[in-house]
């Protein structure tokens, strides 16, 4: 059987040196059973003069990792990749702040990515490159004389034909990704969207929306929403609430129901105008003053670029304002946690949350709404109240489906929430948690390279493994 090479910008080690394993992790694992594989990325190390690749090996498993240099990574990774792809592939393109010298960084790390990666590779080897920061990797690797079959996943969003040509060097980007044979989207609208763009600006031709020609290029477009691992997640949150900081949450709370929030200090999350919905809750619905606390946990992230700094700003103004606003010597509204936690500490906070809030501006998928979802006890869960814009929204159909921008919405959501009867709780959780044994992070990884290496399977995995059940 061939080997598996997947490429992404950070690699999650097992023996805990790197990032702690996550979605990605598992899905490799499942896709490199019964093969041999390599993961090459980034060591998350910079030097002046970045020495060989590292090789770590652990069973049939390869983690090959390069250092950056200083210069290259803030111009590839603070830069181009996150101050112009990032904002506009989440319709943001106000926020994107474009640099000549930044792209051409960003196009330098993917060369030497791709210097790095070519001796490395045999013949016969499949190629699975992994979201935004590698674009161009495929072309990198086309030019140095690979034949390989090349798959690319894009985990976050992509927007309509028209913002995607707001991006600098849009063409240049995005007939790089047409030296792919299998391009991955979240879900069906991000792949329309891409389609709409090959079609109408790039010229390309397509007879049924997911196989495509271009000059002397063929390639195909398929959907695969990414999974978690429900039954893991379920028991961890369950082990956790047993734990002691389960019994001090508990304690601290006095009996008050509890909203939570988890995620990564980013505008895309749309944390701040989520918490102007919880202001709206509080004004509307005085009879829940102490007797309901929200917990946003928001870790912070690229602190090194200035819209991450405003953020941070403006969530804290706003946790002050609320706090200031209704809180009592005895009652604390909102509870504002900037700093990360163990995945057991969040699964047992999920599994004791009344309602779990998840209500980004825009999101490819949004993996914290189906671990909420798996986190739950089936006879008593709480309700998942969930942005429109989330990917995970054409999946959770049992969420509370809200529009982000509207406080008022939102605010109605939590009163439903909090008043909604135990058997309709119960029957949308079942739903719910019946889609994430469905499309479990472990049939996500092999579905994608089954598409990618046997060109007549289907292209859209979720539809297709729901009819074959």
């Amino acid at each position: 059987m061939s080997r598996l090479v997947v490429i992404s910008n950070r690699v999650g080690l097992p023996d805990g040196n790197g990032p702690a394993p996550g979605g990605l992790a598992v899905a490799v694992e499942a896709a490199m059973r019964n093969r041999e594989g390599i993961w090459f990325g980034w060591s998350g190390r910079k030097a002046e003069a970045p020495g060989p690749p590292t090789t770590v090996q652990h069973d049939n498993l390869q983690y090959i990792l390069t250092d950056l240099h200083p210069q290259d990574f803030d111009e590839y990774y603070n830069g181009f990749a996150n101050r112009v792809l990032w904002p506009i592939l989440h319709y943001r393109v106000d926020l994107a702040e474009f640099n000549e010298a930044e792209f051409g960084g960003y196009q330098r790390v993917n060369e030497f990515f791709a210097e790095r990666l070519s001796p490395l590779l045999e013949e016969d080897d499949v190629l699975w490159v992994h979201d935004y920061h590698l674009i161009p990797l495929a072309s990198a690797l086309r030019r140095r004389g690979h034949g390989n079959r090349i798959g690319f996943f894009l985990h976050i969003p992509m927007p309509p034909a028209d913002l995607i040509t707001a991006l600098p060097h849009h063409d240049e980007l995005l007939r790089a990704l047409t030296e792919y044979n299998l391009i991955g989207f979240q879900t069906e609208n991000d792949a329309s969207n891409f389609a709409r763009y090959l079609t109408r600006v790039v010229g390309a031709a397509t007879p049924d929306g997911r196989r495509y020609h271009l000059e002397d290029q063929h390639f195909r477009v398929g959907v695969f929403p990414v999974g978690v691992d429900a039954a893991g997640f379920r028991r961890l949150a369950e082990e956790a609430s047993l734990s002691q900081a389960a019994e001090d949450l508990r304690e601290s709370l006095g009996g008050r129901a509890l909203m939570v929030g988890v995620d990564r200090l980013d505008y895309s999350k749309g944390i701040v105008n989520r918490l102007d919905g919880y202001e709206r809750f509080l004004e509307r619905h005085g009879q829940w003053h102490n007797r309901v606390t929200c917990l946003q946990i928001s870790p912070g992230s690229r602190q090194d670029i200035p819209e991450y700094a405003d953020i941070d700003a403006a969530v804290s103004a706003r946790v002050g304002h609320i706090n200031g606003r209704f809180g009592a010597v005895s009652w604390v509204p909102l509870r504002y946690v900037a700093r990360n936690h163990q995945r057991a500490d969040i699964a047992m906070v999920m599994r004791h949350a009344r309602i779990g809030l998840v209500t980004p501006l825009r999101d490819g998928m949004n993996l914290v709404a189906k671990e909420f979802v798996a986190a739950q006890d089936p006879d008593d869960p709480g309700v998942l109240i969930l942005s429109q814009f989330a990917g995970s929204a054409a999946e959770l159909g049992g969420a509370l489906i809200i529009n982000p921008h509207d406080r008022d919405a939102l605010a109605d959501a939590m009163q439903k929430a909090l008043c909604m009867p135990l058997r309709e709780r119960q029957a949308r959780h079942r739903d719910m948690y019946a889609v994430l044994e469905a499309n479990d992070i472990r049939f996500w990884g092999p579905s994608f390279i089954d598409a990618l290496t046997r060109p007549g399977r289907a292209l859209n995995w979720l539809s297709n493994h729901y009819l074959s059940h």
